[in-house]
């Protein structure tokens, strides 16, 4: 899977999120569309998609920053996130993405809402894409989180500016 800034893959117009065979070539079978860049890409065990980045659509559909794709590169439909941000228009954008052993989903960027809900740059979502009120990360001045990693014993390390 690669995600960014990008029109054309191979010869191919691609744009946005692309996904490679294993000899290098472009997988045509696969072809969703993303009107901005794709900065982070997560693939859950069931073999869905999650991507996150600076855009407002994907495949057509409205998605703001964030989605989740069907293992053929359809949009699921079912998941229907977005994240924003207060103080920057046309941002909220999704820098990190992160999937747990246990399916739950970390998101990490320059957002201040998910959903609609408070947020401080890095939230923890359900499988289905709702809020996982549960998650309480603490209080920090940062402008944006750019990397999430997970270690063996469930504890997250985050890194941004």
């Amino acid at each position: 899977m690669i995600g960014g800034n990008f029109s054309n893959i191979q010869g191919t117009a691609i744009n946005g999120i692309a996904r490679l065979n294993a000899d290098g070539t472009l997988d045509t079978g696969f072809s969703p569309t993303v009107n901005n860049q794709v900065y982070a890409i997560s693939i859950q065990s069931n073999g869905k998609i999650i991507i996150g980045g600076s855009f407002s659509s994907v495949s057509g559909v409205n998605r703001s920053n964030v989605a989740r794709l069907n293992a053929d590169g359809t949009l699921d439909s079912s998941f229907n996130a977005s994240t924003t941000n207060n103080v920057w228009p046309n941002t909220g954008w999704v820098w990190s993405i992160a999937v747990q052993s246990d399916g739950k989903i970390l998101l990490g960027g320059d957002f201040e809402n998910y959903n609609g809900v408070s947020i401080n740059r890095i939230t923890r979502i359900n499988v289905n894409g709702t809020l996982d009120t549960s998650f309480t990360p603490p209080s920090f001045s940062i402008i944006s989180i750019w990397s999430i990693a997970l270690q063996s014993d469930g504890k997250v390390l985050v890194g941004g500016v």
